[in-house]
């Protein structure tokens, strides 16, 4: 095989695996709630969108059995929001120790232990969809990510 014939394989393998890849991915983004309510639906998980006037929205969902919400931040006015932030807390593990917490935040990646103002441990989980967004299937990661840690949150506050 020549130099050109060989160029000119490497060229249409090129294209080929190009062709394969989608030209232009779907990016999500945090300005329309319904949008992020149906990604949370497709993990099979229920989800109802809260708007209140005056406020940002956010989204109300369980899996397993646990309750979190999906807050909209950084909005204008409520809308054109272009973050958000994953929120778990557990009110029946008020003796749970700073001390714990702060070595879950030592040990784990991706999302904050701490007490709220009532002294429950709650842990947040921020994702930036600001700009263009992310595609829909780093979005559907976030939540994979999140529902592991929720897990393991769990796991961490109750054992003795």
């Amino acid at each position: 095989m020549g130099p050109i014939t060989a160029r000119a394989a490497l060229a249409l393998g090129a294209a080929a695996l190009f062709s394969a890849t989608p030209a232009h991915a779907e990016l999500i983004n945090a300005m329309n709630p319904a949008t992020i309510k149906a990604i949370v639906e497709s993990q099979g998980w229920p989800a109802t969108i809260v708007s209140k006037p005056g406020d940002d929205p956010y989204i109300e969902s369980n899996r397993g059995g646990l309750k979190f919400l999906v807050l909209f931040m950084n909005c204008d006015e409520g809308q054109k929001c272009k973050t958000l932030q994953y929120y778990m807390g557990f009110s029946d593990a008020k003796d749970v120790s700073l001390e714990r917490l702060n070595q879950w935040n030592k040990d784990k990646r991706f999302a904050r232990a701490y007490k709220d103002d009532e002294g429950d441990p709650v842990l947040e989980m921020d994702v930036d969809l600001d700009f263009q967004g992310i595609p829909r299937e780093n979005v559907g990661e976030t939540f994979n990510t999140w529902a592991s840690l929720m897990d393991s949150f769990r796991e961490y506050v109750f054992k003795k």
